[in-house]
């Protein structure tokens, strides 16, 4: 039961939180709902927060109900996970540090748009080092947690980032390039 709600949840997160995302850019209704753009994205941050959470949640249920991997519980397996949590966080937390909570949380949807593209670290790196991060996370506690079950749902939630970053990866890039070429017009 918890493989399954952890599958629904991750669909859902995903999905829906791109769907939301687009027909804010679209409708502007979040904007009008909470008064400004800045709120409305806060708003949707603590939505996606929360539903991480709950995503969180249901993938620990969902490791700690299913059998361990006996050959998986070596020192190398969990010292590989401990090391894939620890680049896995410092992905995540530098790249919140460097969009910022409106840059993090789809403030582009809202209009909210930084002054240029982040090109430092972790960017310079990998794209979309926050995603990579998560999915490094997942997979080091499935490690750790010696569980075949947990490598698994890593694997669906990498597919599940890989789908979402279909559109906002031309999304993101769209929007910039039209923000640039505003600008030049202005000059």
């Amino acid at each position: 039961m918890a493989e399954q709600s952890l599958w629904c949840c991750e669909i859902f997160h995903n999905l829906n939180i791109t769907k939301v995302a687009h027909w804010e850019f679209r409708t502007h209704a979040l904007t009008h709902w909470f008064g400004s753009a800045e709120r409305g994205c806060y708003a949707l941050a603590v939505v996606i927060c929360l539903l991480g959470l709950f995503r969180d949640y249901w993938f620990e249920e969902a490791i700690s109900s299913q059998p361990i991997a006996v050959a998986m519980c070596t020192d190398h397996v969990r010292l590989c996970g401990t090391l894939l949590i620890v680049t896995g966080t410092v992905l995540v937390l530098s790249s919140t540090w460097s969009l910022g909570i409106i840059g993090t949380f789809l403030g582009d949807y809202f209009g909210l748009l930084l002054n240029k593209r982040v090109t430092g670290f972790p960017f310079n790196v990998m794209n979309n080092p926050m995603y990579w991060g998560s999915t490094m996370n997942f997979l080091g506690y499935s490690l750790r947690r010696c569980s075949p079950a947990g490598v698994l749902l890593t694997a669906l939630v990498a597919v599940c980032y890989k789908i979402a970053l279909l559109f906002e990866g031309p999304f993101t890039e769209r929007i910039y390039a039209e923000k640039k070429l505003r600008q030049e017009k202005e000059e």
